[in-house]
């Protein structure tokens, strides 16, 4: 059954939960391999490879790769911001409706948790997606760009949830192979919001019964690397995206007559130049710090000189004594080249998200699964730490699990040298989607099945 549907309006339905209908069940002996399908070097439990190799994962995603197409499109065509994102909500939940899952619906953002219950104990992984566009206008040129003005899925989350809903259908097809449950996470407010704090504050990592999830995964779509492949690293994946916020205060006048007045927007533009001398004198080589000012906003008028200038931005480091240093440096910069010109700045940093902390057992698992569902050639590790900001860093921060890339490069396209997440013209080859939805179900079954990585709450207590 197609799951693509039409364009629906729909709103969003607090706090209550739905369950589905009968799922629909694939016999496990029609699933066949295919013959090219290796195992990494690192597994050598003939049963373990013997039900990877029989899973025929990436096989079967392909044959959904048609209605996560379509779904990832009419996402696309349709982009919405922040919390509240009723059409999207309405799309994952026809295209999961008869899963037989059990639906909540958020009460504070417009998200979705379904929850896979196999009916045999065992752990519990949560599979997340985020959902939300970004407030950019679409250049792509694609006959399926965005219809809305000025809202744009330039970071992967229609794909992402795309294939999320495939991989609920295909684990929801081999459910009968499966023991424990798996936890599918539709997050909006990633890119404005921090929507993962409030889905956990509603109960996202406790499911009804009282059972705790145990392991998290998600992995980030990008146009840089090459298509199908998976890129990933134990520890330190994503570094913290804190915010910066300046407002230089002098005295307006007429801009004919500037030594009469105090001109806040020579000392805006200093203290930018300002903040990346520091960055590079106060923070250690080895230690990562960037810091982008990206807004500067002064002034009515050709011919009045401004009462404020205001400076808005980001930072983002790796470690807490870095991140502890160039808090400190920004509020003693700024605050001294507007003292040096007579004037004053106030400062804001607000704290935005954490790390993201992958767990090296559970990120070994990972590369194991992908390598046996995709190909070992196809899985590399991440040679450092990526600078971008992601809020799955707070499920992170509760359970044990991991984050990973999945390249996306354009067909006939060099990597690294395309419009990548972020761009407005920012293209992805769809038949990656197809090695997401693979990598989704190899990571639960091989979790499920026990494969080491996280582990229940009582396993890790060691109990």
């Amino acid at each position: 059954m197609p799951f693509d549907g039409t364009d629906v309006d729909g709103s969003s339905t607090d706090g209550h939960r739905i369950d589905g209908n009968a799922s629909t069940r694939q016999d496990p002996r029609d699933l066949q391999a295919p013959r090219d399908l290796q195992a990494p070097q690192d597994l050598q439990d003939p049963q373990v490879l013997r039900d990877l190799q029989d899973s025929g994962l990436l096989a079967e995603a392909r044959k959904l790769l048609p209605d996560v197409v379509a779904l990832r499109r009419r996402i696309h065509r349709n982009p919405e911001v922040g919390a509240h994102l009723p059409r999207t909500q309405q799309a994952v939940l026809e295209a999961i409706d008869g899963l037989g899952l059990t639906v909540t619906l958020g009460r504070q953002l417009s998200s979705v948790v379904a929850v896979l219950d196999t009916g045999r104990p065992g752990r519990t992984l949560l599979l997340r997606a985020d959902m939300d566009a970004l407030p950019q206008q679409e250049n792509t040129g694609l006959d399926f760009a965005s219809r809305v003005p000025g809202v744009m899925h330039a970071c992967g989350h229609d794909a992402h949830t795309a294939m999320l809903v495939g991989a609920a259908r295909l684990l929801s097809a081999r459910r009968d192979r499966l023991a424990g449950r798996v936890v599918f996470m539709f997050q909006p407010a990633e890119e404005t919001g921090g929507g993962a704090l409030p889905m956990i504050e509603e109960g996202l990592l406790t499911l009804a019964d009282g059972t705790a999830v145990d392991a998290a995964f998600a992995l980030h779509i990008n146009a840089r690397n090459e298509t199908c492949t998976v890129h990933a690293r134990p520890g330190t994946q994503y570094a913290a995206a804190d915010l910066v916020r300046i407002t230089v205060r002098g005295r307006s006048g007429h801009a004919a007559g500037p030594h009469r007045v105090l001109d806040p927007v020579p000392v805006a533009c200093e203290i930018v130049q300002a903040l990346q001398t520091m960055i590079t004198r106060t923070v250690g080589i080895f230690e990562p710090a960037v810091l982008t000012i990206t807004t500067i906003r002064a002034g009515s008028a050709f011919n009045i000189i401004p009462e404020t200038a205001e400076l808005s931005g980001t930072y983002r480091t790796l470690s807490e004594a870095s991140r502890r240093t160039v808090r400190e440096g920004i509020a003693r910069v700024a605050g001294g080249v507007a003292a040096a010109h007579g004037m004053t700045a106030d400062v804001e940093l607000p704290e935005g998200y954490p790390t993201v902390q992958n767990d090296p057992a559970f990120t070994a698992l990972v590369r194991r699964a992908a390598a046996t569902a995709l190909g070992p050639s196809r899985v590399h590790e991440l040679p450092h730490s990526t600078m971008g900001g992601e809020d799955f860093s707070y499920v992170l921060q509760r359970v044990p699990g991991a984050m990973v890339f999945l390249g996306a490069c354009p067909p006939g396209s060099v990597p690294g040298t395309v419009p990548d997440n972020h761009s407005d013209r920012v293209l992805y080859d769809e038949e990656a989607l197809a090695a997401g939805v693979a990598l989704h179900c190899a990571v639960a079954e091989d979790f499920l099945r026990g494969g080491s990585g996280g582990g229940s709450e009582r396993e890790r207590e060691g109990g």
